[in-house]
């Protein structure tokens, strides 16, 4: 088994070798006691050894870490866990300034149970609107993470209560450059990627906000991104973008993928037909490289080496989608670690596949040369959802119990528990 070999100085050791600190390094450690290289090992290997990477002491100059087997699911949440509460703390200030935007465009139970459901998509763009999206993707249990590059945010409000409020919120962004079981999938070489990866995105928001989430809403929201009007949404906003690299235009999008929050199944893209037709296509399982299981804190110190070492941190659009492993790589290599080790034990997710193109493997394979387009309406969508899963729901007393008590004043935003282990 791969293990990372990581260079030390006394300080390292001083505070590595604490459990204690370990677990808190380094909030109390200012800029002034430690170097920027130190702070990013120190972070870097807290943030290995809360998922089970083993430590051990080489002697008086480097540490030896052994990654695990295998990752469980409370490994996975416990990871995710301290990454939003990281984020939590850092904004809570924001978040009590804004709490009460978020409640005054929640709906009360008693009111979505008398509510059609009538689902609209509004893009974020003014202040306030980012706001709530902001607000609110702070609400779930994954941390608040942002795409580089293209990036659309979606609030999908509902229009059959007055001040339609908030049923959930749904993002896409530019796709990441290189994930080996969907280019397999698509059957794509390295050429081939470079050209066609404009023409999808990934969507890395999809959910619903209470009450609607104990009636399905997640799926609603799900069924809603694979609809023509997001795919005219998109093309819209980037009818005359080009990207820098490649100059390329970026309006024509044919696939979205998405992953699962938890191992291989995703209990909201699972079963999740339009008619016979399987909107989430499962495709497999990612091999578990990327950088899940890197804290924010830890790459933001990493982004700042970076940038103090000349290393390019630009994330503008056309750069590439590719960017935070760029940071990450670079920071690595100024400390003279070996990044592919690190990459390669992240977290393994199912992947799920939203063609919005009948075509769209001949076209990304460059086999033909314009999409023929799914027709997938809106309002046909959420006809089906209601059918399929809402009806289904509403019948269920338990469930419809839970709705009704819920109110826009119990919303709150707090950090998760984390089970530790002795």
């Amino acid at each position: 088994m791969s293990r990372l070999t990581v260079s030390s100085t006394e300080k390292v050791r001083v505070f590595a070798s604490e459990e204690r600190l370990l677990s808190l390094v380094p909030r109390h450690i200012t800029k002034k006691t430690i170097s920027l290289e130190e702070r990013v090992t120190l972070l870097l290997i807290r943030d290995l050894v809360r998922i089970g990477w083993r430590l051990k002491s080489n002697g008086s100059k480097s540490f030896e870490l052994e990654p695990p087997t295998y990752y469980d699911k409370n490994t996975i949440k416990n990871a995710m866990a301290f990454s939003r509460n990281e984020i939590i703390e850092s904004n809570i200030a924001w978040i009590k300034n804004n709490i009460e935007l978020g409640r005054s465009n929640l709906a009360s139970g008693s009111d979505v149970l008398k509510s059609k459901i009538i689902p609209r998509i509004e893009i974020c763009k003014t202040q306030k609107q980012n706001d709530i999206f902001r607000l609110f993707r702070y609400y779930w249990s994954s941390s608040a993470s942002d795409y580089v590059g293209r990036r659309m945010r979606f609030l999908i409000r509902d229009d059959g209560i007055k001040g339609s409020p908030i049923i959930g919120l749904a993002a896409i962004g530019s796709s990441i450059i290189h994930i080996p079981e969907r280019d397999k999938w698509i059957g794509w070489n390295t050429s081939t990627r470079s050209d066609r990866i404009i023409f999808m995105m990934d969507a890395y928001v999809i959910g619903a906000m209470p009450p609607y989430n104990f009636l399905l809403g997640g799926k609603l929201v799900s069924y809603m991104l694979a609809s023509n009007e997001v795919r005219s949404l998109y093309k819209e906003k980037y009818k005359k973008a080009q990207t820098l690299i490649k100059k390329r235009k970026a309006s024509d999008l044919v696939l979205i993928m998405t992953s699962s929050l938890y191992g291989h199944n995703s209990s909201q893209y699972n079963r999740l037909k339009f008619g016979k037709t399987l909107l989430y296509k499962p495709i497999g399982m990612t091999t578990g490289y990327g950088s899940l299981h890197m804290s924010g804190e830890t790459f933001e110190a990493m982004r700042e080496l970076a940038a103090a070492n000349g290393c390019n941190t630009s994330n503008r659009f056309g750069m590439g989608p590719n960017w935070r492993m760029r940071i990450i790589r670079s920071a690595c290599d100024i400390l003279n670690l070996n990044s592919d080790i690190i990459l390669k034990h992240s977290f393994q997710r199912g992947l799920f596949a939203i063609p919005l193109a009948i075509n769209y493997k001949s076209f990304l394979q460059k086999k033909t040369k314009n999409p023929i387009y799914r027709n997938l309406p809106l309002a046909k969508l959420v006809n089906f959802w209601r059918k399929r899963w809402l009806t289904m729901r509403l019948k269920n007393d338990l469930i419809t119990q839970r709705v009704k008590l819920f109110s826009p004043e119990q919303f709150t935003i707090e950090k998760t528990k984390i089970d530790t282990y002795d």
